[in-house]
């Protein structure tokens, strides 16, 4: 009877799991499989779970578009810039706030933490006139530096979190024994933050990769400077939207996260949860 008990009430727990990962699923299934559907299933009144037949047209579609693959080399560039350049000075941030003592410590984190509550669709305007006034629309290195802004403060508080689960005292003993600091932390406490810096990388890399508003308003004009979440807005002919191509192209603009995902997916929840553990 103990043993039974416990699992009696989990089977609520695990259906409303079950329930919640189909609903979340679903989505993502019907992408794909839309992006196999030749189109007369695609346009049919009686739609189908499990489609009967499978095409690859509707990738070849996509592929062969005008600028795919050039702007899968802006998504890529902007989005490894940002989340390089983000862990760089978080890293940095980090560091300083969770080992060094200096006035304004607390301030400085109570800012960061208000940029990272601030919805950042409400700066667009702000940004567009900074961005005009400088002569900086249209241009790959703002969209780099947007994103980059935009990561920055969760990285910084994932990180600072981090590194404050390490004893001092190992920096310490290395520093005993002839490291400087820099060479303390760069030997000793740097390959102990894989798992934060990987979670934090993950976050960034998805946030910019799926960054759509930023992309539309502030690269408007010159097309070769586009990102792949604004081309997919670009399947449209002159009897509508060719969901076909669009669902294989939100395919293949989804596997590069996914990929990602999948390979660090055993750090992501070690480094989130050390990261929010001390402070």
């Amino acid at each position: 009877m103990t043993v039974t008990r416990p699992r009696i009430r989990r089977i609520p727990l695990n259906a409303a799991a079950a329930v919640t990962v189909l609903v979340c699923l679903f989505p993502v299934y019907w992408m794909i499989s839309t992006a196999f559907k030749p189109s007369r299933d695609i346009q049919s009144d009686r739609p189908r779970l499990i489609p009967y037949t499978w095409t690859l047209d509707h990738f070849r579609k996509a592929v062969e578009a005008d600028g795919f693959g050039l702007f899968w080399r802006n998504s890529i560039l902007v989005t490894l810039s940002a989340v390089l350049l983000a862990l760089l000075v978080a890293l940095a941030a980090a560091f300083a706030v969770a080992r060094l003592q200096w006035r304004g410590r607390s301030q400085f984190m109570l800012m960061v933490f208000v940029a990272q509550m601030a919805p950042w669709e409400s700066l667009i305007i702000p940004i567009y006139i900074i961005s005009r006034d400088t002569d900086m629309l249209d241009r790959l290195p703002t969209l780099t530096l947007v994103y980059f802004m935009i990561t920055l403060p969760f990285t910084i508080v994932v990180l600072r979190g981090f590194i404050a689960t390490i004893p001092p005292e190992l920096e310490e003993a290395a520093q005993v024994d002839g490291c400087t600091r820099a060479g303390a932390f760069r030997h000793v406490a740097f390959p102990l933050l894989a798992p934060g810096l990987m979670a934090t990388s993950l976050f960034g890399y998805i946030t910019a990769w799926n960054e759509f508003a930023y992309a539309n308003f502030l690269i408007i004009k010159q097309q070769d400077n586009r990102t792949l979440p604004v081309w997919l807005s670009s399947f449209q002919n002159t009897f509508g939207t060719d969901w076909g191509a669009t669902m294989a192209a939100s395919t293949l603009f989804a596997l590069p996260a996914l990929v990602i995902f999948l390979l660090l997916q055993r750090h992501v929840t070690s480094g989130f949860a050390a990261g929010a553990v001390k402070g």
